[in-house]
């Protein structure tokens, strides 16, 4: 029995973007980012990410969750591209003020228990710095990018993104630098293989 028109429409174009998909995956290559402070340390939980040409620097319905927990904000750092949607659970059992002063995103979530109904939409890139007005302990950061392409290093500092072939621009930031501390950056030529980079921040300066 030959298959309706409109099916195999769908089966022609449902292979088609497969094998686009393998075309795009064939051609993207592993990158082990290295991230260390000016004395050659490793650092942890530092924000990694690739600037792609041609590629929408917006998400679109993204979404990202940072929680309080045992008064601490879960996790410390966050990172996410422009446009992310992100809520702030609170699984406390006392009450939480998350707030920001940041000039990419200034925000209040006044006292409250559980899920505020609207998450805060962060359009800017940059950083933004977290605390909450009852505990003074808590802090947190949120990290900005204009691309879909990013990742945080592991305990040894290290990250591992899959980068499309091509003349990019490789960046980093980490916490100690603070809201106004520029990421470091390098070009970054992706061929074919596997590769390394690493890139030195001075941290805390």
């Amino acid at each position: 029995m030959p298959l309706p028109t409109t099916f195999k429409r769908r089966a022609e174009a449902g292979m088609l973007a497969a094998a686009l998909g393998l075309c795009l995956g064939a051609h993207a290559a592993p990158v082990q980012v290295s991230v260390t402070d000016a004395a050659g340390k490793p650092l942890a939980d530092a924000a990694v990410y690739v600037l792609l040409k041609g590629q929408p620097q917006a998400a679109t319905g993204a979404t990202a969750e940072i929680a309080q927990r045992e008064r601490q904000f879960v996790p410390s750092v966050t990172v996410v591209q422009t446009g992310t949607s992100v809520s702030f659970p609170n699984f406390d059992t006392v009450r939480h003020h998350v707030y920001s002063f940041s000039p990419i995103r200034s925000f209040e979530l006044k006292l409250y228990a559980g899920t505020p109904a609207k998450p805060v939409v962060f359009d800017k890139p940059g950083t933004a710095a977290l605390g909450c007005n009852v505990h003074d302990q808590m802090s947190a950061w949120v990290h900005v990018v204009d691309t879909p392409l990013f990742g945080k290093t592991d305990a040894r500092g290290e990250a591992t993104l899959d980068v499309p072939a091509g003349q990019h621009l490789l960046r980093a930031w980490h916490f100690s630098q603070g809201e106004t501390g520029l990421p470091a950056e390098t070009a970054l030529t992706v061929a074919t293989g596997a590769q390394r980079a690493v890139l030195r921040l001075k941290a805390g300066g």
